[in-house]
């Protein structure tokens, strides 16, 4: 939508960008939708973004983003970026329904760059409640500071945090000391389930909150600063075992604070669920981590048999077992490592290369090359494709190579869930339709059509050597 109005400076696009994202706040207050207004190329004004309460029902059913203004509003439009005040225009019949609409200039670093319109339906003949007088009265100033370009705040807690406090979830409103207003019925229980018992009117809430705290050991550097009202930031007090988020909104008037809003949830539910949640990341890494630790046991004990035994045979197969073992200790000590259930299998091929190649060339000198990324890989195929490519290395090395110096070229290609590997060496070769059987063989088979969900095939090079071309996917988790 900016691409299409008037050019606009890099810095006056981001605090429309900055407005858009925390003006649900006023929305909610007003009781009324939102609309932004940028002047358009074509001439005329362009609904650039709509935002809608959730404390009263939208004015716009259907999405007016991307519409033109009207040819007989633009008149008044046009004087508010031209004066920098507000108008209201009341008693306006759109179809079926009257709204009163109320025209704010958006302003920044002095200049009107688009015009907020406060849309709401005409109120029935009854007498607004306190709650409506008090967010109405805060929307107000909200909407004044949006015309003084001192509104969205700089550094405002708007990111996406579970638990952000919304105007519905509690409200309570502080003078320039500090001292409660007015708190909305969900803010009052917000606050007794706190330990607060009484009426909050009246009471420095600092004073209030700092007396739960002396029980409490958790307390976050920001809480001061915000349940004062004096900087845009977001804080939590536990008290316990009762967790509130508070999020401040200093009130200012040309730059002289005049109090400030101070929005607050019960987030107590929530914070427990995160807390498990960590205990449980924290138990499945140690877990894997235990899992190493024995299967690292079980590898030592294997090459310790095989250095007792003195049969070559009996040798030869502790010592593949031992290193099909501390491949799969591998995995799981990366995994030990890692919040979530994947590996960065690059990293962790890199390992298993120089341990394959090491341990099947310990006489012959081996050129290793890895070409592509095999990227993100679930924790229940990186084993599997783990192994399977140690056993390709090893046999690269050992039957393809045969005892001689060479190179064995890792080539991987990712695309989405599919990953092809190529696994070539430049060895002796093998002959076009032999049909491989060994214990090597036979668990790359099984592993590559069960565990992997792909398939594998050994191919003769042209120029020499043998290829294996190895596909795979990732199922869906």
């Amino acid at each position: 939508m900016i691409a299409e109005t008037i050019d606009l400076q890099p810095q006056d696009a981001e605090w429309l960008h900055q407005l858009v994202g925390d003006w649900q706040v006023v929305a909610d207050l007003a009781f009324a939708d939102l609309v932004l207004w940028l002047p358009s190329r074509d001439g005329g004004f362009l609904a650039a973004a709509h935002c809608r309460p959730s404390t009263a029902a939208t004015v716009h059913y259907d999405d007016i983003v991307g519409d033109q203004l009207p040819e007989q509003r633009q008149q008044l439009f046009e004087q508010t970026l031209e004066d920098g005040g507000i108008h209201v225009r009341a008693e306006q019949s759109r179809g079926s329904y009257g709204i009163r609409e109320v025209l704010v200039p958006v302003v920044h670093e002095g200049r009107p760059i688009g015009v907020m319109t406060r849309e709401s339906s005409l109120p029935a003949t009854r007498v607004p409640s306190r709650l409506e007088i008090s967010y109405v009265e805060i929307a107000d100033m909200l909407c004044a500071m949006v015309a003084r370009g001192e509104f969205p705040q700089t550094g405002a807690p708007t990111g996406s945090r579970r638990g952000a406090p919304r105007v519905g979830d509690g409200l309570v409103r502080l003078d320039a000391e500090g001292r409660v207003i007015y708190a909305s019925p969900n803010a009052v229980s917000n606050f007794h389930r706190l330990g607060v018992i009484g009426q909050l009117r009246g009471e420095v809430l600092a004073e209030v909150v700092t007396e739960l705290l002396e029980e409490s050991s958790t307390i976050e550097e920001t809480l001061a600063v915000v349940v004062m009202g004096r900087a845009a930031w977001r804080t939590e007090v536990e008290v316990r075992g009762v967790t509130l988020s508070l999020r401040a909104v200093p009130l200012t008037d040309r730059g002289e604070r005049r109090g400030a809003l101070l929005l607050c949830r019960d987030v107590s539910e929530v914070r427990r669920r995160e807390r498990e949640l960590i205990t449980k990341d924290a138990t499945i890494r140690e877990i894997h981590h235990r899992v190493k630790n024995n299967l690292q046991t079980v590898s030592a004990l294997l090459r310790l048999q095989a250095r007792r035994s003195d049969n070559k045979e009996t040798k030869d197969a502790l010592d593949e077992a031992e290193r099909r073992v501390s491949t799969i200790a591998l995995v799981h000590e990366t995994l030990s490592q890692n919040i979530d259930e994947v590996v960065d299998f690059d990293e962790v091929f890199g390992r298993v290369l120089r341990l394959a190649a090491d341990v099947a060339s310990p006489d012959s000198s081996v050129r290793t090359i890895v070409e592509g990324s095999f990227g993100l890989v679930g924790a229940e195929a990186a084993t599997s494709l783990a192994v399977v490519l140690t056993e390709l290395v090893t046999n690269a090395v050992e039957h393809g190579l045969r005892g001689r110096s060479g190179n064995v070229i890792v080539h991987a290609e990712r695309e989405g869930a599919d990953l092809e590997v190529l696994v070539r060496d430049d060895g002796w070769g093998i002959e076009d339709g032999k049909v491989l059987t060994g214990l090597g063989t036979q668990i790359v088979k099984t592993l590559v059509t069960g565990e992997l969900s792909g398939s594998i095939e050994w191919r003769p090079r042209p120029e020499g050597g043998t290829e294996v071309v190895l596909r795979a996917h990732q199922r869906e988790r």
